[in-house]
């Protein structure tokens, strides 16, 4: 009876230990998932963004991989007809200019955007345009104004 007590002591700590072992693993591994998880979203970086101004609004949601942007973007301005889409562009700076391809009165259409950062906030910026191969283009980026008539603000995406 003596030797059984201590032979049952030495198995139930190497249980013990091979118990501990394997739950360092699983720990050591979810532990590499989530850095691994994490440099992911560094990358590929999702904002959201909302106009709201009395009864008109837009929102505003994409997507950043580097330099380039793609998601969404709707308008509903009060006695104007809706619009929503898609947009793709690049960030250049402070400055995303992207192409906004979007629906409206059962027309599909493509019309360059422009915002300026600052901040929290994207200011969509305005100017003169032109018809360039059936997209609506801006005549000279450089020349827009950033005032303060759509202010879009960070937003919980959903």
């Amino acid at each position: 009876m003596k030797n059984i007590i201590p032979a049952f002591a030495i198995i139930a700590a190497g249980f013990f230990a091979s118990c501990q072992g394997g739950t360092a693993k699983k720990t050591q591994a979810k532990i590499d998932s989530t850095i691994v998880s994490g440099a992911e979203t560094v990358q590929d970086s999702s904002y959201c963004y909302q106009y709201i101004n009395k009864r008109d609004t837009a929102t505003l949601s994409f997507k950043e991989d580097g330099n380039t942007i793609s998601g969404s973007l709707g308008y509903n301005l009060y006695e104007k007809d809706k619009n929503a889409g898609t947009i793709t562009g690049l960030v250049k700076g402070d400055t995303i200019v992207a192409d906004y391809t979007f629906q409206s009165e059962g027309k599909s259409s493509v019309r360059e955007v422009v915002w300026l950062k600052k901040g929290e906030t994207l200011v969509e910026g305005f100017g003169d345009i032109q018809d360039v191969n059936g997209k609506t283009k801006f005549k000279d980026i450089n020349k827009l104004t950033f005032g303060d008539a759509m202010v879009f603000t960070k937003a919980t995406c959903k």
